[in-house]
């Protein structure tokens, strides 16, 4: 196995770890706190209540996506926002995620790592269609 191979299977392990993180993230939105509720949160932290609806969608769908390896980069682009909203919010809070309201690590670890899987891509074991895989 070559060097190559291998960052093929870590993109692919960062890949799926990071969409069952998104999807669980997202689901705790819809299940837990209830999409209601968590637009009440988004206004009571300055955004508006709106927004929790298409990021609680693109939390789970994009955390399927990355699953699947379908469109790996494109997703994790339009995770970046979503994380830099979750960091602005948590900046205040002290630097670790168990301080009161959470920190702001766990969230910055997530943009790099969200950042490196753009950056990689697919990896092995994803679903794609044979003319991205020729152009590879």
């Amino acid at each position: 196995m070559n060097d190559q191979d291998l960052t093929k299977y870590a993109a692919f392990i960062l890949r799926v770890s990071l969409g069952i993180m998104f999807i669980a993230h997202g689901l705790l939105k819809v299940l837990v706190f209830t999409l209601p509720g968590t637009a009440q949160l988004f206004e009571g932290v300055g955004f508006p209540g709106w927004l929790a609806y298409p990021v609680a969608f693109l939390e789970i769908g994009g955390g399927a996506l990355l699953i699947a390896g379908i469109a790996t980069r494109i997703v994790s682009v339009l995770f970046i926002p979503i994380l830099l909203g979750a960091l602005w919010v948590h900046a205040g809070n002290g630097w670790v995620f168990t301080s009161t309201n959470g920190g702001w690590e766990y969230v910055a670890f997530l943009i790099v790592a969200t950042t490196v899987q753009g950056l990689l891509g697919n990896g092995a074991f994803a679903l794609r269609s044979r003319s991205s895989q020729a152009a590879r």
